[in-house]
C-alpha cells in the first residue's frame, strides 16, 4: 500500500503548483487595472486629454445645476472642443505633408491604412464635436445634469467623466443591456 500513496502525493503536488501561478498572476492584473483606469480618468473617447481640468467641489446646501456649475461644465466642455479642433487642423496638415507618391506598393498601403485610420479617428471626433455642441446649447437651456429618461439628476462626477452624458448611471445601464439583448 505505500506504492499507491507515493502516486497520490505526485499529483497533488503537481495540482499546488499551477494554482500558485493563477493566484500571483490575479495579484498582477489589478496593478494594470490601476494604471488603465488613470489613463482613462485623463483621456477622453476619443484620445484627446482635458487639459487644466480642476474637479468641482460643491459647497455644502449648494443647490444641483446652479450657474456656477453650468459655468464650469460649459468651460470643460468648450476646451474639450477646442482641443478636438487643433486635433483636426493637425491631421489636415499632416496628411498634406506627409502625403507621397510611393514607388514601393507596399509603402503606399501602409501610407493609406494610416490616413485611413487617422480619417476614421477624426470622424468620430467630429461627431462628438456635435455631440458636444448640442450639449452646450443644452446647459444654455438651462436643461443640463438631469436625465433624459427619468428626469434624476445625473451627478456631478459622472458629468465630469463624460460631460455630454444625458443618462443617469441606472438608465444608462438599461440602455446598454436592451443593446446587448438585441444584438444578442
Amino acid at each position: 500500500m505505500p506504492t499507491k500513496a507515493a502516486p497520490k502525493a505526485t499529483p497533488k503536488k503537481k495540482a499546488a503548483a499551477p494554482k500558485k501561478k493563477v493566484a500571483s498572476k490575479a495579484k498582477a492584473a489589478p496593478a494594470k487595472k490601476t494604471a488603465t483606469r488613470s489613463s482613462a480618468r485623463k483621456k477622453s473617447s476619443s484620445g484627446v486629454e482635458f487639459r487644466n481640468f480642476e474637479p468641482y467641489k460643491p459647497k455644502r446646501g449648494e443647490e444641483y445645476m446652479n450657474e456656477p456649475q453650468r459655468e464650469h461644465f460649459k468651460l470643460i466642455l468648450m476646451r474639450w472642443k477646442t482641443e478636438l479642433m487643433e486635433e483636426v487642423d493637425r491631421t489636415v496638415t499632416h496628411m498634406k505633408d506627409e502625403a507621397a507618391n510611393f514607388p514601393d506598393p507596399a509603402d503606399r498601403a501602409t501610407q493609406e491604412e494610416e490616413f485611413s485610420l487617422e480619417l476614421r479617428t477624426r470622424d468620430r471626433e467630429r461627431k462628438l464635436i456635435k455631440k458636444i455642441d448640442s450639449t452646450i446649447e443644452r446647459i444654455e437651456q438651462d436643461d443640463y445634469g438631469f436625465c433624459d429618461a427619468c428626469g434624476v439628476e445625473i451627478g456631478i462626477k459622472r458629468l465630469e467623466a463624460r460631460p455630454t452624458a444625458s443618462l443617469c448611471i441606472d438608465c444608462k445601464t438599461l440602455d446598454e443591456i436592451k443593446e446587448r439583448q438585441e444584438l444578442g
